[in-house]
């Protein structure tokens, strides 16, 4: 069983809006820094969002800079991705992962990774 489970994936027309979900499956992620990463079929994975342990620091990659916000719900302890105004592009299986330190868009600095979700952005 994967650390980390994804929920939230599917098919969107261009322009709507999806968001995707991420919880512990063998222990709360209130100590730990999530990312988001997304993988597309003949691309190289790409660091999505980031968000400090305790929600007060935030960082995205430029491709989905104003439409994408990550966010972090102690009481849930689920960490989110909204994603608005989607593009055909934005087509990829999107995993969340966890690591001890600082946020980072480097994969290789996360520790637990979940299976991942698939979303598609028809055109």
């Amino acid at each position: 069983q994967s650390e980390l489970v994804e929920s939230g994936g599917g098919l969107v027309q261009p322009g709507e809006s999806l968001t995707l979900s991420c919880t512990g499956s063998r222990f709360t992620l209130d100590m730990w820094a999530i990312a988001w990463f997304r993988q597309a079929p003949g691309k190289e994975r790409e660091g999505v969002a980031c968000i400090s342990s305790n929600g007060g620091s935030t960082k995205y990659a430029d491709s989905v800079k104003g439409r994408f916000k990550i966010s972090r719900d102690s009481a849930d302890d689920t960490v989110y991705l909204t994603m608005n105004s989607l593009k055909p592009e934005d087509t990829a299986v999107y995993s969340c992962a966890s690591r001890l330190g600082d946020m980072s868009y480097y994969p290789s600095d996360y520790l637990y990774w979940g299976q991942g979700t698939q979303v598609t952005v028809s055109s």
